[in-house]
């Protein structure tokens, strides 16, 4: 039997409908949607993922601004523009491209973003509402909300459901299990010291991987009836992507999300969701 494949397209064109409208809507009432990204440093990635934002958002009727600094930049200077934009009411969700450069310290300039414009949902503030289960009241990070948005679209309730996540990053795996609590699944959070990861992925109902090693989850390791969640991207030598489950994985189980056109594709799409979000706790377009 082969695996039902949970391709994000779907979702994403229904989720953007969804957006344009209420975009234009706060629009008509004078209150149009504000998107600032942060950019520091010439990673090429950071840089092609902040132009796909910037199509995204003007594709959408989202007003959109790059903000651009050198390898050179001072922390004082990226902060001190953070700053601004959170003053500034016609912007209404600011965002950091990571990584920055390594002689800056991330976790200070994010701590200067304003946690109800904190889209990506990376703040210190944003994750302890996260972990007081104050969801309508947090902006929460749009990899594991894609992950989450996924899982359901396969018609799966998760309460109850045994949930392993493989990988413990601050990115993904961990915000992902306090969500996957928070909605009364049993969640074992597996990683490099986990003995019997195969014994634990089997026994599953649910498996979400974000370790980002290509091939690593074989078809052995899981089983029929299973939906499986590959967040994991990893760019090999030729260019192209590939997650941390095996293509023949998809021989294994009932559910399997691609890569691409899965985990990644919706991201983007949720962070503009956020931004909605974002107004509707700064108060901004009320009237509208």
């Amino acid at each position: 039997m082969t695996a039902r494949m949970l391709a994000s397209k779907p979702i994403v064109q229904k989720l953007k409908a969804e957006i344009r409208e209420e975009a234009e809507r706060r629009a008509r009432g004078g209150a149009p949607p504000g998107l600032a990204v942060i950019l520091a440093g010439s990673d090429g990635p950071s840089k092609a993922y902040a132009l796909s934002k910037e199509s995204a958002a003007r594709s959408l009727g989202i007003a959109f601004t790059l903000h651009r600094f050198g390898d050179g930049a001072e922390e004082a200077e990226i902060t001190a523009r953070i700053r601004e934009l959170n003053s500034d009411p016609a912007v209404h969700g600011v965002m950091l491209e990571l990584p920055l450069p390594k002689r800056l310290n991330a976790a200070r300039v994010i701590a200067a973003i304003d946690p109800d414009k904190d889209v990506d949902g990376v703040t210190a503030e944003s994750r302890g509402r996260l972990l007081q289960g104050r969801l309508d009241e947090t902006l929460l990070p749009v990899t594991p909300l894609s992950c989450l948005t996924l899982i359901e679209s396969a018609g799966i309730d998760i309460a109850g459901k045994n949930v392993a996540v493989v990988g413990r990053g601050e990115t993904v795996g961990l915000p992902l299990a306090v969500l996957l609590i928070k909605r009364s699944a049993t969640v074992t959070v597996c990683h490099s010291k986990t003995a019997d990861l195969k014994g634990v992925l089997k026994r599953s109902d649910v498996v979400v991987t974000a370790a980002g090693q290509a091939g690593m989850i074989k078809a052995d390791m899981l089983s029929q009836g299973q939906a499986v969640i590959d967040a994991g991207i990893t760019v090999l030598p030729d260019g192209t992507l590939a997650g941390d489950v095996e293509k023949r994985a998809a021989e294994a189980v009932s559910w399997l999300t691609p890569v691409p056109g899965g985990v990644g594709s919706l991201t983007v799409t949720l962070l503009m969701k956020n931004l909605l979000k974002a107004m509707g706790l700064q108060g901004a377009g009320r009237a509208a």
